[in-house]
């Protein structure tokens, strides 16, 4: 398994990409925004993504977005194809995007916003820690990306303050901590007050 930055050479994996982040919205049912080919392609150009190859087969992909004057980055779009799940591939690329991050943007906040207790895992382990969206970017750009997730009317109810994901940074000037443990039953408690509380009244 090969896990590199990504580049022009890679343009023929954009479709599968795209593909496969929308089936895997499909199958979760929230928390994942769907990229278009053309959209992958200019994450693959700039060189700010991570992609995972067996050999010539794609097995995973992530990539770097750039906000407010680089002062953030978030770290998004982390997919792993079918074949490949629950092997830790996932992981890996993780890292791999976050170190990149790192080594590009020193200075910047790393930041995402997820649905799913998986990733909310691997980036306490990186040292991200739970956030408001108040302390993630303003950048209007951003939130834009929102859109094409399914409870994109529950971030626009509550005036981009809350919604179904959880915010997640990690800041370089912080003081370094030892990184924590994730409370899986406080994280789910959370997620299922979340979804009756927003969920129910959309259905109103």
């Amino acid at each position: 398994m090969e896990i590199i930055v990504a580049n022009e050479s890679h343009f023929k994996y954009a479709q599968i990409i795209s593909d496969t982040i929308t089936e895997s919205a499909k199958v979760r049912g929230t928390g994942i925004a769907r990229r278009t080919p053309e959209y992958i392609i200019k994450r693959l150009q700039n060189g700010n993504a991570i992609i995972a190859l067996d050999g010539d087969k794609f097995a995973g992909f992530c990539y770097i977005e750039v906000w407010g004057n680089k002062d953030f980055v978030a770290n998004s779009g982390l997919i792993v194809h079918p074949d490949y799940r629950n092997q830790g591939l996932a992981k890996k690329i993780k890292k791999a995007v976050f170190d990149l991050s790192r080594k590009k943007f020193p200075d910047a906040k790393i930041f995402g916003i997820t649905t799913g207790l998986a990733v909310m895992k691997m980036n306490y382990e990186l040292g991200y820690k739970p956030v408001t969206f108040s302390e993630l970017t303003d950048d209007p750009e951003f939130w834009k990306g929102c859109q094409t997730c399914k409870n994109f009317d529950i971030l626009t109810r509550t005036d981009r303050k809350m919604c179904l994901c959880t915010g997640m940074l990690h800041d370089p000037k912080a003081q370094k901590q030892e990184p924590e443990k994730i409370n899986k039953k406080a994280f789910k408690r959370l997620k299922s007050i979340k979804e009756s509380l927003f969920l129910k009244k959309k259905d109103k």
